[in-house]
């Protein structure tokens, strides 16, 4: 009765949000998660559907509508990419925690070595609020391992706003151990991501490999004409270069359904490993990595990052989705000073 009024009052608040225009959040039609729309029509969602280990936001859209994130493997679209099933939407894990491997867990691993995987389960969300310009949403995951052992406690802020064309997601994300040390081993994937659409990959004109640490190799076919993505870094860094840099930002700009998009990724100065390594791909993942720094800076840095039983490390991101124009550096940096500024 009480989960019944408390949708009831959830779907009453969006109707009444969305009649007033701006931002509303409503309960997804199959349970797992919340929809967060602005004008009534849909931004993002917090999802943590069956088939994924790890809650993600999915999809993502720019303010006029346009997908910016990959279909797969949630959504089959003609034409796109069908490699690394673990490339989900926006999310945040990591490769080797204790050993076990957050980040390549996903449906397409073998029975067999299922126990070498680690799973984020979504828990509760404890808050919820929208207004005109902005809404937050506050939930509860736990990271746990397959014998159900939960290593982390997570609790993660998302504020979403609108500024002019642009949608800005700013995730807080505190992971808390518990009864036992965590240990983060210095490795390559991690930490937060996107997975873009094949639009908004870099173009190519070379079939790739790519071999995770567990020997599984994916191959990447290359790309067409309608390819159009391009990285930056806040230092002026382009294109496949900007894997293995630092720097305080970076944005991937392309061309989907005739619109012009900007995808900016900005690091805290909060945050550990500030700033953090570009594990950006041509192929459409874009990740940003605060852990791993043996393999970005070939052996010149190490950090095998731990917490002890209890205690816990706050992580702030912003992600910025702007669309009809390329932002430039000067406007990436007053959107990176401004979050440099939340505390």
């Amino acid at each position: 009765m009480k989960r019944t009024l408390i949708i009831f009052l959830s779907i009453l608040s969006g109707l009444f949000a969305t009649a007033q225009g701006g931002f509303s959040i409503t309960e997804k039609k199959d349970g797992k998660g919340v929809d967060i729309l602005f004008n009534g029509k849909l931004l993002t969602a917090y999802t943590y559907p069956d088939s994924s280990r790890k809650p993600v936001l999915f999809p993502v859209n720019t303010l006029d509508g346009v997908t910016v994130t990959r279909g797969y493997p949630f959504n089959m679209i003609a034409g796109e990419r069908t490699d690394h099933p673990h490339h989900t939407g926006i999310w945040l894990n990591y490769e080797s925690v204790n050993g076990l491997d957050f980040w390549n867990n996903s449906t397409a691993i073998a029975l067999d070595k299922r126990d070498q995987y680690g799973t984020i389960v979504h828990q509760k969300i404890i808050s919820q609020k929208s207004n005109y310009n902005h809404a937050s949403l506050v939930t509860a995951a736990n990271w746990i391992r397959p014998d159900k052992k939960v290593l982390l406690n997570e609790q993660t802020t998302f504020n979403f706003s609108v500024s002019g064309t642009s949608f800005i997601i700013d995730r807080v994300t505190t992971l808390t151990a518990t009864d036992i040390e965590v240990v983060f081993k210095d490795v390559k994937d991690g930490m937060l991501a996107i997975r873009v659409a094949r639009e908004l990959e870099m173009p190519s004109k070379d079939k790739s490999s790519f071999v995770d640490d567990k020997g599984n190799v994916t191959t990447v076919a290359p790309s067409g004409s309608d390819v159009t993505g391009m990285y930056t870094n806040s230092d002026g860094v382009m294109g496949d270069s900007v894997w293995s840099t630092k720097s305080r930002w970076a944005i991937l700009t392309g061309k989907k359904d005739h619109t012009f998009i900007t995808i900016g990724m900005i690091d805290h100065p909060d945050n550990v490993g500030y700033p953090g390594y570009w594990h950006a791909r041509g192929y459409g993942l874009f990740a940003l990595n605060p852990l791993g720094r043996e393999v970005f800076s070939k052996g010149a840095e190490k950090l095998n990052y731990s917490l002890q039983p209890h205690q816990s490390v706050t992580l702030k991101y912003r992600i910025v989705i702007h669309s009809g124009s390329y932002l430039n550096s000067g406007e990436m940096n007053h959107l990176a000073d401004q979050f440099a500024g939340m505390k």
